[in-house]
Formats: C-alpha cells, sequence, structure tokens
C-alpha cells in the first residue's frame, strides 16, 4: 500500500560516493564498468557529462558540494584536515529552515567530526581517518560504523582487520560478511530511516559512501568480476616524463608510481569492483522506494567529491587537474511521477557548488544569497544551458600549487613550482595524451589562458599573481583566510 503524502512537496536524496571518475559508469562508455542502476536512473533524468570539482580532494570537495561556495569564499584549497568548519549557510541547514527533515548517513569529513552541518542528524562514518583516530581511542566518539560492526562481530572487530591501506593500490576482496561491508552499512541505515521517518514533512536524505576510495575491498564476487577481465591499460601522455622526479615504485601509496600489471590489476579490480557493489546497493535501495511510492515523489542526485587517476599519465590518487582526478559523474533524476524530458546528456560546465542551489530549486525552495553556484533546474527541465564560461581549479600537490582553468573545451594548467604550462584540446583529445603548450604555434592560446589564470588569483595572500603575471616559487597554501 502506498505511504500516506499528506504535503506536496518533493523529497530529495543526494546521494556522494568518494573517488568516483566522471567515465566510470556504463552510459558513459566505459569498456569494462557495469553500473546498470545508475545507467537507468540517467535515463530517467539528466546526465552532466562536464562536471568538474575545483579542488580534487575529499576535504574542500564537500565543503564545495555543502556551502556552494567556490574555494575563494570557502577557503578550503587544498586538503587539511582540523580546520573547524563554521560555515552559516550550508545546504542542509537550508532544507532544515524550510521544513524538511534531514538526516545524512556516511561520511561527511567535516571537523569537528559530530559537525552536523546543519542535518537533524547523523550517522557518521568518514572511514580510516588519521587525523581522528590519532586523537580518539574510542571510535563511537567519531563513527558510528565501528560500534555496530563489533556488536555485530565481536569487540575486537574493525574494517581495518585485513591491513589494507587507506590510500594505496593494494587490493584484496572484504574479509567479513557482505552485510557488514560499509557500502553495506550505509543502504541498511538509510532503509531504517525511510522506516523511522516523519510522513507529514518531507525528507532531504544524504548518503555518502567512503568507497571506491581505498581501501580497494568489496564483496569477493565484486572483485572476481573484473580481475580476469579485458581491463583497459592506463592513458599516458607525451608529457609524462615531468612527473619522474616524484615517481616512486616501490611505494604503494605514491601519487606518481609506474607498478607491475599485476597491481594495477588488483587495483583496477577494487576500485572497479566497490563500483558495481555500490551500484547493487543503490538498486536495493531503489527497490523499496518504488514498493513504498517514494520514487514518486523524490528527486535523485548522484555525484561524486573527485576522480581517481588509477594510473593515467602514472599518476594514482586525486589532488591534480587531470580528468581522471577533476572530472566527476552527475546525475539529476526527478521523481518518476513528474513529466519531464527524460535521458538528456547535457554539455553544461557543471561545478560542485552547483548542487546546493540545483536541489533547492527543484524542491521548489528558497535559494539563499550570496553562493556561488547556480542552479540547473533549466537544463534539467530540457533547455539550452551553457553552464559555467569558465572553472578555476587548483590544489596544493608535489610541494606545490597547481592551478588550472577550462572551458569544457581547453584545459590551461600552471605548476607554481618552476612554473610549467600546459594547454590541452578536450574536444580532439579527451585524455589530454598531447600537451599543446609545447608546440611554438599555441603561444596565443597559452597567453590567453594564462591571462584569465592572473586576473584569478590577483590580489590573494599566496601571492601567484600580482595582476599582472604569475610568480612561480611560491610556498602553497592550504587554506584562504576569509
Amino acid at each position: 500500500m502506498p505511504e500516506q503524502q499528506p504535503h506536496d512537496r518533493p523529497s530529495v536524496l543526494l546521494v556522494c560516493v568518494d573517488q568516483w571518475r566522471g567515465d566510470c559508469l556504463g552510459i558513459e562508455g566505459h569498456p569494462v564498468v557495469e553500473t546498470p542502476t545508475l545507467d537507468a536512473l540517467a535515463l530517467r533524468g539528466i546526465r552532466f557529462a562536464r562536471t568538474y570539482t575545483s579542488t580534487p580532494s575529499c576535504v574542500p570537495a564537500r565543503a564545495a558540494l555543502m556551502t556552494g561556495l567556490s574555494q575563494r569564499n570557502h577557503g578550503r584549497i587544498s586538503y587539511e584536515d582540523g580546520v573547524p568548519w563554521t560555515y552559516p549557510t550550508t545546504l542542509a541547514s537550508e532544507f532544515s529552515r524550510q521544513g524538511y527533515q534531514t538526516e545524512a548517513i556516511g561520511k561527511l569529513h567535516a571537523y569537528p567530526e559530530r559537525n552536523r552541518l546543519g542535518f537533524d542528524h547523523v550517522r557518521l562514518h568518514d572511514g580510516y581517518l588519521h587525523f581522528a583516530r590519532n586523537r580518539h581511542r574510542d571510535h563511537a566518539e567519531i563513527d558510528d560504523y565501528t560500534p555496530w560492526l563489533q556488536r555485530e562481530l565481536g569487540r575486537e572487530a574493525t574494517y581495518a582487520d585485513h591491513g589494507v591501506s587507506c590510500n594505496g593500490v593494494v587490493a584484496r576482496p572484504w574479509d567479513k560478511p557482505e552485510y557488514t561491508h560499509p557500502t553495506n552499512w550505509v543502504v541498511s541505515e538509510a532503509l531504517s530511516f525511510l522506516n523511522q521517518r516523519d510522513p507529514t514533512h518531507p525528507f532531504f536524505l544524504y548518503l555518502g559512501f567512503h568507497r571506491p576510495h581505498p581501501p580497494y575491498d568489496p564483496p569477493q564476487w565484486a572483485f572476481d568480476q573484473y580481475i580476469d577481465a579485458d581491463l583497459p591499460d592506463p592513458i599516458v601522455g607525451d608529457w609524462e616524463e615531468m612527473l619522474d622526479p616524484w615517481r616512486n615504485d616501490h611505494n604503494s601509496q605514491s601519487p606518481v608510481a609506474v607498478y607491475p600489471e599485476r597491481i594495477r590489476r588488483r587495483a583496477q579490480a577494487g576500485y572497479y569492483g566497490h563500483m558495481t557493489h555500490i551500484d547493487h546497493q543503490l538498486n536495493r535501495l531503489f527497490e523499496v522506494m518504488q514498493e513504498r511510492d517514494v520514487f514518486r515523489n523524490t528527486w535523485i542526485c548522484f555525484v561524486s567529491d573527485h576522480g581517481e587517476l588509477m594510473g593515467d599519465h602514472h599518476c594514482y590518487r586525486k589532488s591534480l587537474p587531470y580528468e581522471g582526478s577533476a572530472r566527476v559523474p552527475l546525475i539529476v533524476a526527478p521523481p518518476s511521477g513528474q513529466a519531464t524530458p527524460r535521458g538528456i546528456r547535457s554539455d553544461a560546465l557543471v561545478e560542485l557548488r552547483d548542487i546546493m542551489p540545483t536541489l533547492l530549486d527543484c524542491a521548489g525552495l528558497d535559494v539563499p544569497e550570496g553562493i556561488d553556484g547556480r542552479s540547473l533546474r533549466s537544463a534539467i527541465a530540457g533547455e539550452p544551458d551553457a553552464g559555467h564560461a569558465t572553472i578555476h581549479g587548483e590544489h596544493a600537490h608535489l610541494g606545490q600549487s597547481v592551478q588550472w582553468m577550462t572551458d569544457g573545451q581547453e584545459k590551461y594548467v600552471w605548476w607554481s613550482g618552476d612554473g610549467r604550462e600546459q594547454l590541452f584540446d578536450l574536444n580532439e583529445d579527451p585524455n589530454e595524451l598531447h600537451d599543446l603548450a609545447l608546440d611554438t604555434g599555441n603561444g596565443e592560446r597559452v597567453a590567453y589562458w594564462r591571462k584569465l589564470l592572473v586576473n584569478e588569483l590577483a590580489g590573494r595572500e599566496d601571492g601567484h599573481s600580482d595582476g599582472e603575471r604569475l610568480i612561480p616559487g611560491r610556498k602553497p597554501l592550504t587554506t584562504l583566510r576569509a
């Protein structure tokens, strides 16, 4: 029997995964990754194929997602733990203020760890955060999943028993019953919320999956699905030698490395296995939502905080501006009972800051003034939408600040250490195999993008620009003062 809906406002489900590349969807044409649930979701709504995270690591990317602000205004330009989240206006606080029951389950990666960010309630699992674990002996202070796991399997059980690093390429299947995997836990908690929520109010439910971020430990079946598959080789540009100073093939957590094929293949199997596992668990959730007629009046958004280079250009992890790291998937599907265009692919240039105004607008709620994001509601309705004209991105990495700009057609990269410039044609060369800045005939294009970045960085405390030129050699910052 369908649930009673005494209100007419739609509910909203936001699914944020961690470290999922923008090209890793079946509907994107990936050669091996299978995501039938997400493919079906994309066919119900719109897929934004040029979505970027301006600051491609967990903390600053989530700041943009939760505040609707650019890094210039939320202040986080790299990964740094222990900086308090004191934003007066957040995505959750706006939903709460306007009458929604708000719940967060899984990874938030805020500080202090129990900061609710405006949610009514949080069921927390941020994964293996060294900063938090070093400060808290009792994991129940910073995590809700571990105490649950210990109640299920015994007081000594932890999710790190198998010894696989939370940032490396070592991979192995999950060592416990599948129902205890963190991915399953998030969905089980979501189903509990659907059972316990107040049916007289619409809900905003945020699900933060820690995976496919390492450890690469999907269930055995998901690992097996890919370990013997014809896995794609990493893409390597004709400029990759510039990264050799940071290469370390004997460190399983190195940001630059050429690992033996057997190690790389296991990492890919673990990474892709996580994706299909999440996809199956989302189907588990969607089936229940459909049974209860919740689908009929719920917007669903699927996005990632950043990608994973997975050997591209001999790089791993994130933080760099290349497509595997900075481009993320974004799918927005309207309620099944709403008549809107379906199965749209949009090339609008989108950034994570746009999620907040988009979801508020889709729910028919007020969008706060002073945010930098823009609503994508017109594109969802099938209208032409060019998105942002350009996006500026950055991240401190490899001892310097790596700055970049794109309009979705070209991408310009500037390395603050020695002033190295790169330019890529994303239409002709979407894998960024050829650095156009190496060709002397492209000097005018490089100068055009350089001037845009000079203006973008002018007046900032890190001193990378004096308003006339880019200044290499300055110490990179991780946060900007408000």
